[in-house]
C-alpha cells in the first residue's frame, strides 16, 4: 500500500484538472517506483466520469461539453480509491502465491501466466477490442471490462503488487506484451489481439514468423521502465465524448501530464506518446512549447534512432499534420517514408488498424490533395512537380512491397481506380522528367558490395557453409531494398546451366519421372476395394522404388536463430557439391539497417528526381507510368494481380509452411 500511503489526502475530494495533475506529479517526481495502480485508477475514473456520463450535457449544449454551470464536472472521494486500490490488491494477493513459485526474486514465466490468468478470467466473456475507456483499472473493477492494453498494464501493475518490479510492458504500434527477468530478456503474450488469440498468453515472442510482422514491430518494442508505462497509461487516455466531440477536461488533463512526463525525459524512447502529444498541441497549443510540427519530427526521430525505423505511424502523424495544413508535397513525403517502413514486413490479417490507416490515406487523402491543387490558388502547385510524382509511386511501391509473400492480397481495384485518377494529373512532361531505376536490374549490375552485410541474411551455423557460396550479385545483404524477390528469374536463368539438373530441358530427372508416370495407373483398385494382392499394380512397384532412390534435393529449413525469431529458408547457388536450398519470394528479417538511410529520392547530375523501384508489381508498370498516353486499364490490371511468387508464405505461429505450390483463391477486401 506504498503508493497509497504516499497520496496527499489533502488534495481530495478531487473536483478539478489541477488537483489530478498534482497527484499524478507527486507519483512521478517523488516516486522512483509509482504506482501504476493508484495512478490507472485515478486516471480511470476522473476520465469514466467525464467522459461516460456526460450524454445529458451534450444534448443540451451541443459543442460545449464543458458543463460549468453545472459546478463541478466530477468528484472523486479519497474512499472511494482507497477501496478499488485494496480491492485489486487482494484479488492479486489472493489468487497467487509465490512461495508455490521457489525463490521467486524475479518473475518466471509461470508467475506471469498465472497473474495474466487472474486477470483474463475475472473479466467478462466479451471482446472490447474498439470501445473506448476500457484501458484502466477503474473499468476493471468497476465493470469486469478491459481492451487489449488494458490487460497488459493490469498484468504489469499485478506484478508490481508482488514486488516482481522486474516485469515491464513493451509496446508496439497496436499491441502490448510484457518482458521480465534478471536482464529483461523474457518475453510473454498477456493479453489478446483480435477474437481468438487468447490461447497465446504465456507464450515467448519470436517463437514464429508472424513475430517479424508489423504487429511486433520487427522485434524493435518500446520496452517501457515504471515511469514509461506511467507515460503509456496517460497516452491511452481516450478524451472522445462521442465521435465528433471531445471532452476539453480529459484532453487538458492528459496534456499536462504529457509535458509534465516529457519535461522529465519520460518521452524520449516514445514515439507514440510524442504523437499523441502532438495532435494535442496542434488542437491546444501551449506557450513557450514546442509546436507540434517538432514533436511529430522528434518522434520519427526516436523511431530512427531507437527503433531501427521499425515504427510506422510517426510518419502518419507528420503527414496528417501536413495534410490539415495544405503542406501537400511534404505530406507525399512523410506518407511515402511510412511505406518505406512497410518494406520490411509482410502483410496479415491482423495489421487491420494498419491496413485502413493507409487505405484512407490512398483513397480519400491524396485524392483530395489532387483536388485542391487542381484549381483554385493552389493550381498545379504539386502537379508540376516531378518529385510529388516520385513520392507517390514510393508510396505505392512499398505498399505493393508489403504484399510481396503475403498470405492475403492487399491491392484491389478500390486501391487502382485512386491511384489511375491521381496518376493521371500528373502530365507526360512531368513524368518524364523523373527517371526510374528497377532495383533487379541494379542488383544484376552490383559486384561484390555489402555496405551492411549481416542485416539481412539470417544466418545459423547449421547452413553457415552454404551461405558462404552464394553468388555476390545474390548477397547484397546490407541494401534494404533488395527483397529477394528476383529469385524466379535466377533460377530461371540457372536451370539450364546447372548440371545437376542432369537433363537438356532444365528440369530435375525425378520430376520428370513423375510428370511421366502422371498418367498410368499405379494404384491396384482390388488391394483399395478389399485389400486383396498388392498396392501397385505389376511394374510399377519397382519403378516406384526407383523413383525414391532419386536424390532430390530437399529444402533445408534453419531452426530459430540466435535471436529468438525463427529463421526462414533461404537459398544457395547451384553446385555440385552443396544442396540447392528453396527460398520464399521475399526474405524479411529483423534487419541492423535503417530504411530511412537507404531510401527515398536521389537526384542525377542535371537536377532531375531519380527513384528506384524494388517490388515485382510497380517494376512491371515502369514503362506504363513514363508513358505519354496512359492505358489506364492495363496499370490496374497489374497493380491487382496475384504475386507470382508465392513460395514464402507464412503460416500461424508453432504450424509448418505448407510446401505445396498450389495457391489460395485470392480473397478481396470490401
Amino acid at each position: 500500500m506504498a503508493g497509497l500511503e504516499r497520496v496527499n489526502r489533502q488534495l481530495f475530494p478531487l473536483r478539478d484538472i489541477s488537483s489530478v495533475v498534482e497527484v499524478f506529479r507527486d507519483e512521478i517526481v517523488n516516486s522512483s517506483d509509482p504506482d501504476l495502480a493508484l495512478l490507472s485508477i485515478i486516471g480511470g475514473a476522473v476520465e469514466n466520469s467525464l467522459t461516460c456520463n456526460r450524454a445529458a450535457v451534450l444534448k443540451e449544449a451541443p459543442g460545449d461539453g464543458d458543463g460549468d454551470d453545472e459546478g463541478p464536472a466530477f468528484e472523486l472521494e479519497f474512499h472511494i480509491v482507497e477501496a478499488l486500490y485494496t480491492q485489486f490488491r487482494s484479488i492479486i494477493l489472493g489468487s497467487v502465491d509465490l512461495s508455490a513459485y521457489g525463490d521467486c526474486k524475479y518473475a518466471t514465466r509461470e508467475v506471469v501466466k498465472k497473474v495474466s490468468d487472474v486477470i483474463w478470467n475475472s473479466l467478462s466473456r466479451s471482446y472490447y477490442k474498439d470501445r473506448a475507456h476500457l484501458q484502466s483499472l477503474y473499468s476493471y473493477l468497476t465493470g469486469k471490462k478491459l481492451d487489449c492494453f488494458g490487460v497488459s498494464l493490469a498484468v504489469v501493475a499485478g506484478c508490481q503488487v508482488l514486488n516482481l518490479n522486474d516485469v515491464h510492458l513493451a509496446l508496439s504500434e497496436d499491441h502490448a506484451w510484457v518482458v521480465f527477468g534478471e536482464h529483461g530478456t523474457e518475453t510473454s503474450e498477456v493479453t489478446w489481439h483480435g477474437k481468438g488469440n487468447e490461447d497465446k498468453r504465456g507464450q515467448p515472442i519470436g517463437t514464429g514468423l508472424g513475430s517479424l510482422s508489423w504487429l511486433y514491430v520487427n522485434g524493435q518494442p518500446v520496452v517501457c521502465d515504471r515511469h514509461m508505462e506511467v507515460t503509456a497509461l496517460v497516452s491511452s487516455i481516450n478524451p472522445s465524448l462521442s465521435m465528433t466531440n471531445d471532452v476539453k477536461e480529459v484532453a487538458d488533463f492528459q496534456q499536462e501530464v504529457l509535458w509534465l512526463l516529457y519535461d522529465y525525459g519520460h518521452l524520449e524512447r516514445y514515439p507514440m506518446a510524442l504523437g499523441n502529444l502532438g495532435d494535442l498541441e496542434e488542437i491546444n497549443p501551449t506557450p513557450g512549447r514546442p509546436s507540434c510540427l517538432e514533436l511529430f519530427s522528434q518522434a520519427v526521430d526516436v523511431s530512427r534512432k531507437c527503433y531501427n525505423n521499425q515504427h510506422v505511424y510517426p510518419y502518419t502523424y507528420q503527414g496528417g499534420y501536413c495534410f490539415r495544413h495544405k503542406m501537400y508535397k511534404e505530406a507525399l513525403e512523410s506518407w511515402a517514408n511510412a511505406a518505406d517502413v512497410l518494406r520490411e514486413y509482410n502483410y496479415s490479417r491482423d495489421d487491420e488498424e494498419l491496413y485502413k490507416e493507409l487505405m484512407e490515406i490512398a483513397n480519400e487523402l491524396i485524392p483530395h490533395v489532387m483536388k485542391a491543387v487542381g484549381s483554385g490558388i493552389d493550381a498545379h502547385s504539386i502537379l508540376k512537380d516531378p518529385e510529388c510524382f516520385a513520392h507517390l509511386l514510393r508510396l505505392y511501391d512499398g505498399i505493393c512491397q508489403w504484399e510481396e509473400g503475403s498470405i492475403t492480397p492487399v491491392l484491389h481495384i478500390g486501391w487502382a481506380k485512386p491511384l489511375v485518377n491521381t496518376i493521371a494529373k500528373f502530365d507526360a512532361s512531368v513524368r518524364a522528367q523523373l527517371v526510374i531505376d528497377l532495383q533487379d536490374d541494379l542488383d544484376e549490375e552490383s559486384t561484390v558490395k555489402e555496405e551492411k552485410g549481416p542485416s539481412k541474411a539470417v544466418t545459423s551455423e547449421a547452413v553457415s557453409g552454404e551461405l558462404k557460396q552464394e553468388e555476390p550479385s545474390k548477397e547484397n545483404a546490407g541494401d534494404s531494398l533488395n527483397n529477394n524477390n528476383n529469385y524466379s528469374k535466377e533460377q530461371e536463368g540457372d536451370s539450364t546451366s546447372n548440371p545437376r539438373n542432369g537433363s537438356a530441358s532444365g528440369v530435375h530427372p525425378s520430376i520428370e519421372a513423375l510428370t511421366a508416370a502422371c498418367s498410368e495407373k499405379i494404384l491396384n483398385p482390388d488391394f483399395l476395394l478389399q485389400g486383396d494382392g498388392e498396392p501397385f499394380v505389376a511394374g510399377v512397384k519397382d519403378e516406384v522404388a526407383d523413383l525414391a532412390e532419386i536424390d532430390i534435393p530437399k529444402p533445408l529449413v534453419k531452426k530459430s536463430g540466435a535471436n529468438g525469431c525463427a529463421s526462414v529458408p533461404t537459398v544457395t547457388a547451384s553446385s555440385s557439391t552443396s544442396e540447392s536450398i528453396t527460398r520464399p519470394a521475399k526474405i524479411k528479417t529483423a534487419r541492423i539497417s535503417n530504411v530511412y538511410l537507404t531510401t527515398g529520392l536521389s537526384h542525377t547530375e542535371d537536377g532531375r528526381p531519380k527513384l528506384t523501384l524494388s517490388s515485382r508489381k510497380m517494376c512491371g508498370l515502369k514503362d506504363l507510368l513514363l508513358s505519354e498516353k496512359l492505358n489506364t486499364q492495363a496499370i490496374s490490371l497489374q497493380l491487382t494481380a496475384q504475386s507470382q511468387v508465392q513460395v514464402g508464405r507464412k503460416t500461424r505461429p508453432g504450424l509448418q509452411e505448407a510446401s505445396t505450390g498450389s495457391r489460395p483463391k485470392r480473397s478481396r477486401r470490401e
